[in-house]
């Protein structure tokens, strides 16, 4: 008798499906991929507590949504391989680079999904197409030109407008230019093995593939990225995790340029403004003003990561190296 299966509904245009699509291929769980559309609308919507994916679906009836909690319980049911680094340090650094990855990097992805005319066709059509497996021409361009009109406005939900374009832009360049560093001679980003790190950032990154413009960036200039998506899509074990001796070079500058000068001083002024209940706020970055409206899932981010800092034993080492990367001083301080 098979082994029950689970049921994701996603979507290939979704970066938090596809990463928890990844995590579920390489834990071999039994599943089912059910791509979100009219066809299934309705079950979708029955199942759902909130109109988002992915959504899980178990075999007892249990439903669970959103990428990080989702893989988190399942680690539990599901502990070999291992997702995380055995070191408590490198564990949390991949937490964190995870939830960059959630909250800063899916900035540059969806900005670039809908910010110029060739990219909202090319996504818009692909999105059409997926909704509507079965549609002909007529209907399929009349629904992407619904899809354009109503997602182009929703660039402000992560911050992209004029005066922050340049900002979010650079950060993808200097992300991909350090991301495809660091992976020259390794598979993943903690070594032969697949992190949590890995999952998060490769549902963001391989969801800049699908528009025009970053999509020639990342396969003419960023070869070693390529082959990771590749990899990530289906993952397999190619060794063992690595020491942060042999990371640190290529890894630190990830974490100081990204995150610690841009990703934790946005979520700090961030958390600031949710505590506050302002609905929006601004901060220098990159020597230029970057507003935005606040985020209160971002906020909430934040806390958990103070909080998992808190819980590891030994914070010595951590702390130097977050220090280092400037990234401490937002992990420890409370609004």
């Amino acid at each position: 008798m098979p082994d029950p299966q689970y049921v994701i509904f996603g979507s290939e245009y979704s970066p938090f499906s596809v990463k928890v699509r990844s995590y579920f291929r390489y834990k071999d769980i039994p599943h089912e991929w059910r791509p979100r559309n009219r066809d299934n609308l309705a079950e979708f919507q029955a199942l759902a507590k909130l109109p988002l994916i992915p959504l899980v679906l178990s075999p007892d009836g249990t439903v669970q949504q959103d990428s990080t909690p989702i893989i988190e319980t399942f680690e539990e049911a599901f502990p070999d391989p291992a997702l995380q680094p055995p070191s408590e340090m490198l564990a949390y650094l991949s937490c964190l680079i995870e939830d960059y990855a959630d909250e800063w990097v899916n900035k540059p992805m969806f900005h670039y999904h809908w910010w110029r005319a060739e990219d909202q066709e090319a996504v818009s059509v692909a999105l059409a197409r997926a909704n509507m497996p079965n549609g002909d021409r007529e209907a399929i361009e009349e629904l992407a030109a619904t899809v354009r009109k109503r997602m182009v406005p929703r660039l402000s939900f992560v911050g992209s407008n004029e005066g922050t374009k340049p900002v979010i832009e650079a950060s993808l360049d200097n992300l991909l230019t350090l991301l495809n560093t660091h992976l020259r001679g390794r598979n993943y980003l903690f070594g032969g093995r697949p992190a949590l790190a890995d999952f998060g950032l490769f549902g963001q990154i391989y969801c800049c593939l699908q528009q025009p413009t970053t999509e020639k960036i990342i396969r003419q200039n960023h070869p070693e990225i390529t082959h990771w998506i590749d990899q990530m899509l289906d993952p397999e074990i190619h060794g063992d995790w690595e020491d942060w001796s042999s990371l640190a070079p290529t890894l630190e500058p990830i974490l100081k340029s990204e995150i610690g000068a841009l990703y934790l001083p946005w979520s700090l002024a961030n958390e600031a403004a949710v505590l506050k209940r302002k609905d929006d706020f601004s901060l220098p970055l990159m020597r230029q003003a970057f507003s935005q409206q606040t985020v209160k899932y971002a906020a909430k981010s934040l806390q958990v990561l103070r909080s998992r800092l808190a819980e590891v034993k030994d914070r010595q080492s951590l702390e130097r190296i977050l220090r280092d990367c400037d990234c401490l001083q937002p992990l420890v301080s409370k609004n």
